[in-house]
């Protein structure tokens, strides 16, 4: 601290002599010479005060020109050191010719300065700082201060830094208690939000807006809840949905079956009430079929063996399956193939699979006499096959809904249009499969349009 003030001195002390001599000739030099003098004398009497020392400033011949401190202290210090002339001057060269001298940029002596602070019975810390000008030394800045007022000047700082650390605990106990309550309070809801999902609650929800991670957490969490929830209600529509259909054969085969041993059915009828009940049977198996066919894919059991072979070829050999119900609608049957034979890599059976559920879908819902086109071309480097019906369409609100179990645009679910809804779900399980597209396009009225992709494929080994 000493040497900083020695340095604050030092600075004031070049601007005084810049001002002295800039403005030496001005008229009015002696009266801006007294105000500076006065402002300097003013700024060494509160450093001396602040610090607790005796200031001097000392000319290169050893005689002090300021000095600033304790008025006891200064009048005995002007007393021993005034000589014969009336100059209050250093005896000792040593106790300012090393300063004097410019190669030291610092003096530091611990003592009474050559006898001169015996009397005080105290050790002095003495500060000596040449004093530069133009980098000419001009004399020498010399701050005494004794050392019990060092050791107070420490006590004080020591305490203030206590202090400052004590305040510091305190402030960062208060901020990491409110930062716990920040962060305990939200993890908490989140908790308590999981415990109730667990137990069935999917409908529960977190209110925390915050942006930060916490926030991130709670959205994630939602984004979680919604998911369980929409799951929920999907694992109820299906249980719904398989009760729907497996009650409806099995009524039909109880009762015609219960009419037949109580003789409600007569003889006669007997063999046709039982050739329904045989196609109800059929309708069971197809339905379970469909439904163990489906839970094997969801869950992986089932692969695909990739091969390659001709797609047009394939749609010709599914055309032919599906004859007798295409000729009892006299539906017209188009195939436009862009290119005579088209080589795919897939797995045979599953897109065999895939092309019938698409072309008996369009069959079911076209009217007598409509129209079915079956086309493949090539499509971003892929081979692109696409079903399409001039039948009753789909609405635009139910596009999203054929690939859903149990989907019927049928929505009294008749017999006349067969199936359990499970077909377009099985067909975008195996697309899925082969990291292959499809979707579908419908006008309600204009017919519809189911388009999917396939890996090109190589006549070799086809």
């Amino acid at each position: 601290m000493l040497s900083d003030t020695a340095d604050s001195i030092n600075s004031m002390l070049n601007d005084y002599l810049t001002a002295y001599y800039n403005n030496y000739n001005d008229p009015m030099f002696a009266f801006w010479d007294e105000i500076y003098r006065s402002m300097l004398d003013n700024a060494l009497a509160r450093d001396s005060q602040s610090t607790g020392s005796i200031i001097w400033i000392v000319s290169p011949e050893g005689e002090i020109g300021i000095i600033k401190g304790n008025q006891a202290v200064v009048k005995e210090i002007i007393r021993k050191l005034t000589d014969d002339t009336g100059k209050v001057r250093l005896q000792n060269p040593a106790q300012y010719k090393d300063v004097m001298s410019g190669n030291v940029p610092l003096v530091r002596e611990m003592g009474d300065f050559y006898g001169l602070f015996k009397d005080t019975n105290v050790s002095w810390l003495t500060i000596e700082k040449p004093f530069l000008y133009n980098e000419k030394v001009l004399g020498a800045i010399y701050l005494h201060t004794p050392v019990p007022e060092v050791q107070r000047a420490r006590s004080s700082v020591f305490k203030f830094f206590m202090s400052a650390v004590a305040v510091s605990i305190i402030i960062s106990i208060i901020l990491v208690y409110i930062f716990s309550l920040k962060l305990s309070r939200p993890l908490k809801k989140i908790n308590s939000a999981a415990k109730k999902i667990a137990s069935g609650k999917f409908d529960e929800r977190l209110d925390i807006s915050s942006e930060d991670e916490i926030g991130e957490l709670a959205r994630s969490f939602n984004n979680m809840a919604g998911e369980l929830q929409n799951l929920e209600n999907m694992r109820r529509g299906f249980i719904a949905n398989v009760s729907h259909e497996l009650r409806t054969p099995m009524t039909s085969i109880h009762g015609f079956i219960e009419g037949i041993l109580d003789g409600t059915i007569p003889p006669e009828k007997e063999k046709e009430y039982l050739l329904i009940v045989r196609d109800e049977i059929r309708r069971l198996n197809r339905l379970t079929t469909d439904l163990l066919d489906l839970a094997r894919m969801e869950s992986g059991e089932i692969s695909i063996n990739p091969v390659n072979f001709n797609i047009n070829e394939l749609i010709r050999r599914c055309i032919i399956k599906l004859e007798n119900f295409i000729t009892q609608k006299d539906i017209d049957v188009e195939a436009n193939f862009e290119e005579e034979d088209m080589y795919v890599r897939a797995d045979v059976d599953s897109i065999e699979r895939v092309l019938i559920n698409l072309m008996h879908n369009a069959v079911k819902f076209v009217c007598r006499n409509g129209k079915i086109k079956v086309s493949t071309s090539r499509y971003k480097n892929k081979i692109l096959v696409s079903v399409e019906d001039n039948g009753i369409g789909i609405d635009k609100n139910e596009i999203d809904l054929v690939w859903e179990r149990f989907y019927k645009s049928d929505k009294s679910r008749s017999k006349e249009k067969g199936g359990a809804g499970l077909g377009l779900a099985i067909v975008r399980n195996i697309i899925n499969d082969h990291r292959q597209e499809i979707w579908v396009e419908s006008e309600v009225g204009e017919g519809t349009k189911f388009y999917f992709t396939l890996d090109k494929g190589s006549s070799e080994n086809a």
